[in-house]
């Protein structure tokens, strides 16, 4: 599978496996995540907040057998203050938190150094510089190797770019919410790397699309009311008889991306993922895809 690789020569695998959806039987999540060594995926991402704890423990436990032999690379994110008990958590960005709750990942992935430590959302109105001086203390320390945020705010994405050492942004982008392009040329020009999620709109595109929008979509999806959504996944399934297969092709097209991450909740399913993310299309058909759906861009915190 294609690596691509990060400021620091960290290298992560063009899909990624996205852990939150493993859910906390540890043998089911083994038999996803031994499958994905098997088809080539390095990169696991996870974070403090999914199962309270609970899925790092998971992740941790199940790789270590493939740490030393497979460049494993492990994410994860940080932010949130949660209570297991009462399943309560608040966003919490500060310097303090961002330091103490480092140690409680590692301590529950297993591991002495975090490969990537990501900020799990964000606002303007964030002590910005404070989080960032936190995350550049831990790579001094050795206890991770780089940093980033997961965000889809255009005025958070512009101060980390331009302020900090960020290495990667995680954003939902797919042919359907393609809202991150106006963003691409900066993120680029800074060497940082897209982690995109939700690469199949919530399986609307899969090969489930009708019955999925039929099913959860009646109101619409961002800028689509139904009738958009209904008419545009039509003629997307007239003309190509695989979308997922296309908006991978779309993601990889980009020159910022980094990684697609996918989620799994079957052996079974993270193969088609793969096999769709392993069938190329040409470059004519990604561009006329991409005229077929509509140009979305960001409305909110633009400044």
């Amino acid at each position: 599978m294609q690596k691509n690789i990060l400021k620091s020569g960290i290298e992560i695998s063009e899909v990624g496996l996205g852990c939150m959806s493993l859910g906390t039987d540890s043998n089911h999540a083994e038999t996803i995540i031994d499958e994905a060594i098997q088809q080539g995926i390095t990169y696991f991402d996870t974070a403090d907040l999914y199962d309270f704890g609970e899925n790092e423990k998971i992740v941790g436990k199940i790789l270590k057998k493939y740490q030393d032999q497979n460049g494993i690379v492990i994410g994860s994110k940080v932010g949130n203050h949660f209570n297991k008990e009462t399943k309560e958590h608040f966003w919490d960005p500060s310097k303090e938190h961002i330091m103490n709750s480092i140690k409680a990942s590692l301590q529950r992935l297993n591991i002495e150094q975090l490969d990537l430590y990501m900020l799990h959302g964000g606002t303007i109105e964030d002590n910005k510089d404070e989080s960032i001086e936190a995350f550049e203390r831990l790579k001094e320390e050795g206890l991770i190797k780089a940093y980033g945020i997961s965000s889809i705010r255009p005025n958070v994405i512009d101060y980390y770019l331009e302020n900090s050492n960020i290495e990667t942004i995680m954003m939902q982008f797919s042919l359907l919410d393609n809202r991150p392009e106006d963003l691409l040329e900066k993120i680029d020009q800074h060497d940082v790397k897209i982690l995109a999620r939700g690469p199949v709109s919530k399986g609307l595109l899969t090969g489930k699309s009708t019955e999925i929008l039929n099913k959860k979509f009646k109101d619409g999806f961002l800028e689509y009311n139904y009738n958009d959504l209904s008419d545009t996944i039509s003629q997307l399934n007239k003309e190509y008889d695989n979308l997922s297969a296309v908006t991978f092709n779309y993601l990889k097209s980009f020159n910022a991306l980094g990684s697609i991450i996918t989620g799994a909740s079957s052996p079974d399913q993270l193969k088609d993922s793969i096999q769709n993310y392993n069938q190329s299309l040409t470059e004519k058909e990604i561009k006329h895809a991409r005229a077929i759906v509509k140009n979305l861009e960001y409305t909110n915190h633009l400044s």
